[in-house]
């Protein structure tokens, strides 16, 4: 199955390693983060949401004035890495291609409300059904 080891070799855990819960999910961008050097960053990790994150994103004069700013801020909140960026805040976000953040939010939606970043498919050629981890597999790959 697609996307299989990714899973098995980037699960964080808590708790036991049986049945922990899993709270960081890596991810390749379609585009990548361009820094201020020119430099590209497509790999990441996401965290998932607490409710301090969605409360005080909320709260947020910004995302009051603006309600689409919500999603920066909480993007800012739970990217926990992107490469070797550190720290992922609103400017980082604010300067993601459009396509690279709505595939963040895609990604926030699935982890938080779904609990996993695999979509089921189906070949338009054979009509094979199977999974394929939409957080991306391989480098370099979109």
């Amino acid at each position: 199955m697609i996307g299989s080891t990714a899973n098995a070799r980037s699960r964080q855990r808590s708790g036991d390693e049986g049945g922990g819960v899993l709270t960081e999910y890596p991810f390749v961008l379609p585009r990548g983060y361009v820094d201020e050097y020119g430099k590209l960053h497509r790999q990441g990790i996401m965290r998932l949401a607490t409710a301090r994150d969605e409360i005080s994103s909320q709260a947020d004069s910004r995302a009051r004035q603006n309600p689409a700013y919500l999603t920066v801020l909480l993007l800012a909140r739970t990217v926990t890495s992107l490469g070797p960026v550190s720290p992922v805040d609103e400017f980082v976000i604010e300067n993601l291609f459009a396509s690279d953040l709505a595939f963040l939010r895609d990604l926030y939606r699935r982890i938080n409300a779904e609990g996993h970043t695999e979509a089921d498919v189906t070949c338009p050629s054979c009509g094979h059904e199977f999974a394929v981890d939409v957080a991306g597999d391989a480098p370099g790959e979109s």
